[in-house]
């Protein structure tokens, strides 16, 4: 699979984002909303600039509030075969994974209920702000966090992890295979989960998984070998496996409220893995909230991204200038890759750890 690294931003996809968007507000949220309303179509409303200025500041502030994704649990069916259904696998670095294009082919109807994949292909863009962030590609970032674990021996045995921004989880999985005691994965879409990360975690957790993968190339080999059959797959037993995993979408915030609050509370993590989740600014307190409230008091982060992304803002540097300014974290460049764009790795720990 020839890997492309796009980050264009078809702004005029925002206008549709509302309908992938579920929005949550309170009660008193949306009485105001309606009094705002009312007074805008009221002729004997104060009309005043100076009235009208704070309106708009306030609809303003009030729709940044609301457009926030409910976080979602999925999971785990017992017939993994379904999981793995229609899906045709490729491999990296001795992983599978599935292969987008034949998701993109397949995947329509309840199957993208967010219209991700569609919009994705008929833009042309790897991101839609609000809509899609990227979770259908695999960056090459995450590439470079693979190899800083063998390069500084990170240990996961008995770890309890959380893949944040999981996309296709290769992270996640080389946790899980280094026999940490549990990984969560997060993606901010559903479809993401359902078609990309629950397949690719069932196909590398299962005997028959294990055993195409070993077939079809080198673990130092990132060039894609295809299957010689594009034949339903079979997943073969390995429960044990997949009980140590838990899926979710959404955005951070909720899903931290969802970990946290909900029925099964789990306890914070260990260690937190993060790959190019940093592009766009106005995510870094969502971010810096989700790791603060997450994160083991002695546990870390371990974070890549590229210096600077074009097009949208973000980078390396800029959101460690935003951690400094918070005080609540150190961190520490771990690594720096200059191969292409240069591209870091950053370990975030809380500043009273040991």
């Amino acid at each position: 699979m020839d890997f492309q690294f796009n980050f264009a931003v078809d702004e005029n996809e925002n206008s549709e984002a509302d309908a992938h968007f579920l929005l949550l507000c309170s009660p008193k949220d949306k009485q105001e909303s309606r009094e705002k309303s009312r007074e805008a179509a009221d002729p004997a409303a104060d009309c005043s600039p100076k009235r009208a200025a704070a309106k708009h500041q306030d609809e303003a502030a009030l729709k940044k509030k609301l457009c926030v994704k409910a976080a979602k649990e999925h999971s785990i069916p017992e017939d993994l075969n379904k999981v793995l259904e229609n899906k045709v696998m490729e491999t990296v670095l001795d992983l599978s994974y599935v292969k987008l294009s034949v998701v993109e082919m397949m995947c329509s109807g309840d199957a993208d209920s967010e219209g991700i994949v569609s919009k994705s292909v008929s833009s042309h863009s790897d991101l839609i702000p609000g809509v899609y962030e990227g979770g259908l590609k695999i960056w090459e970032c995450t590439f470079d966090l693979m190899d800083y674990f063998s390069e500084a021996e990170i240990e996961f045995t008995n770890k309890t992890v959380l893949d944040l921004g999981c996309g296709a989880g290769l992270l996640g999985i080389v946790a899980l295979q280094g026999e940490a005691a549990r990984v969560h994965f997060q993606d901010y879409n559903s479809t993401v989960i359902d078609e990309i990360t629950l397949p690719n975690v069932v196909a590398n957790c299962t005997s028959e998984g294990r055993r195409i993968g070993r077939r079809m190339g080198s673990g130092k080999d990132r060039k894609a070998s295809k299957l010689p059959s594009k034949r339903p797959r079979k997943a073969e037993g390995s429960p044990d496996m997949l009980n140590r995993c838990r899926f979710f979408s959404g955005e951070w915030s909720q899903v931290s409220q969802l970990l946290l609050n909900s029925n099964k509370p789990c306890s914070k993590y260990d260690i937190i893995l993060t790959s190019e989740t940093i592009y766009n600014p106005d995510y870094y307190s969502a971010l810096h909230d989700a790791l603060a409230q997450l994160l083991d008091k002695n546990g870390h982060v371990y974070l890549a991204s590229k210096v600077h992304y074009f097009g949208v803002g973000g980078g390396i540097y800029l959101f460690e200038k935003f951690i400094e300014e918070k005080n609540v974290f150190r961190t520490r460049m771990v690594k720096t890759i200059d191969q292409g764009l240069q591209r870091c790795i950053m370990e975030i720990a809380f500043k009273n750890s040991c």
